[in-house]
């Protein structure tokens, strides 16, 4: 489960060293991509920066969290790993629109209605895997989530599948190796929680 994360300045620098290498048009449409985020939380429905493929290459751009769902104005805007291959719905993204969401970190309420933070204590920005697909207003997309590691099963049994930085290339422009992440074990996050819920009591 994933139905919050937040970008920030570092999510920014980090992304225009992931984007260097490709070739000067794509770098220009990134950049562009980059200068739009701020500090702010992502919540399901909103446009958010991701990285994507074109080509061979990787560039940065905007794509709306969450699928139309099918019942009025429900959004589906998590997927999960294990059938994601199976149901019609995610299939074709899994296959064709595979991309990654970057944040700074992530949030999880557990049972109590706690806010709890994930983030990594080795990198200042987590990269979480996804897929997207074209619908008459442009690109969406969701977060891909499997069985929560022992860092996140405190809180909730399912977490955002998690990609170390080698493997972006990887989900999102080899077929091949990207059914191998699919099914990996996301590394431990640290944890620190967040009191603003105290102003609901």
């Amino acid at each position: 489960m994933c139905g919050r994360y937040y970008v920030d300045d570092e999510t920014a620098r980090e992304i225009e060293k992931l984007i260097q290498q490709v070739d000067q048009k794509l770098r220009q449409d990134s950049m562009a991509a980059v200068k739009k985020i701020s500090q702010k939380d992502i919540c399901p429905t909103q446009m958010a920066p991701v990285l994507a493929g074109r080509g061979s290459s990787l560039y940065c751009g905007w794509q709306r969290w969450g699928f139309p769902g099918f019942q009025g104005k429900q959004v589906i805007f998590n997927a999960r790993c294990e059938s994601a291959m199976e149901k019609p719905l995610f299939r074709d993204s899994i296959r064709h629109g595979r991309m990654v969401i970057p944040a700074a970190w992530f949030y999880e309420w557990n049972q109590r209605k706690e806010k709890n933070i994930f983030y990594r204590k080795d990198t200042p920005i987590l990269f979480m895997a996804g897929c997207c697909r074209e619908y008459e207003d442009g690109v969406h997309f969701v977060i891909l989530t499997t069985g929560a590691n022992a860092s996140m099963k405190p809180v909730h049994d399912r977490m955002p599948l998690i990609l170390e930085a080698k493997e972006i290339a990887p989900w999102i422009l080899d077929d091949g190796k990207a059914k191998d992440i699919l099914y990996k074990t996301p590394c431990l996050l640290e944890r620190r929680w967040d009191y603003e819920q105290l102003s609901l009591f």
